[in-house]
């Protein structure tokens, strides 16, 4: 019972959050109202983005603080969050993830692959960036991006 005590009166120990970061939100942000839903699709990456995905989600950044949430289905999601250079393979795939998104919908494509297919550009198995396939809202750079910019690209939509 000491330790439990202890805790009741120490309370809650969290760092304020970081200055808002500038910068013009979508114009469809706006209208999610603080909180989105992401469904994160991986059109060919190579993982280094969703190991900094997994750090900014994690308990380090916590971009759920911020009004973030990863979800498993697009039909749940607000937002699509595209890793690596879209492969023919995914191309389809990544076409009908995106359909299955209400609208108001938003896409992220995370990562130099994701923007402009990177160190994969022109290889014979890569249908293009992101915005050759569906529309893009907001692009991160980095190869990979930073959690500090991944959690700050989630702020601008969110408004936090």
């Amino acid at each position: 019972m000491g330790l439990w005590r202890k805790i009741m009166r120490t309370g809650r120990v969290a760092e304020p959050a970081p200055a808002r970061v500038p910068g013009e939100a979508p114009s469809k942000a706006a209208e999610l109202a603080g909180s989105v839903q992401i469904r994160h699709v991986d059109a060919g990456s190579c993982n280094g983005c969703e190991v900094e995905i997994s750090s900014a989600f994690g308990p380090v950044y916590d971009a759920e603080r911020y009004g973030a949430r990863m979800v498993a289905s697009p039909r749940h999601a607000d937002a699509l969050l595209v890793t690596g250079p879209v492969t023919r393979n995914m191309e389809m795939a990544l076409r009908r993830a995106y359909d299955a998104v209400p609208e108001p919908r938003l896409v992220i494509a995370l990562g130099d692959c994701a923007r402009d297919c990177g160190v994969f550009a022109g290889a014979y198995g890569v249908a293009g960036a992101v915005s050759d396939v569906v529309p893009v809202d907001v692009e991160v750079p980095g190869c990979p991006p930073e959690p500090e910019a991944i959690v700050a690209a989630v702020r601008r939509l969110t408004g936090r």
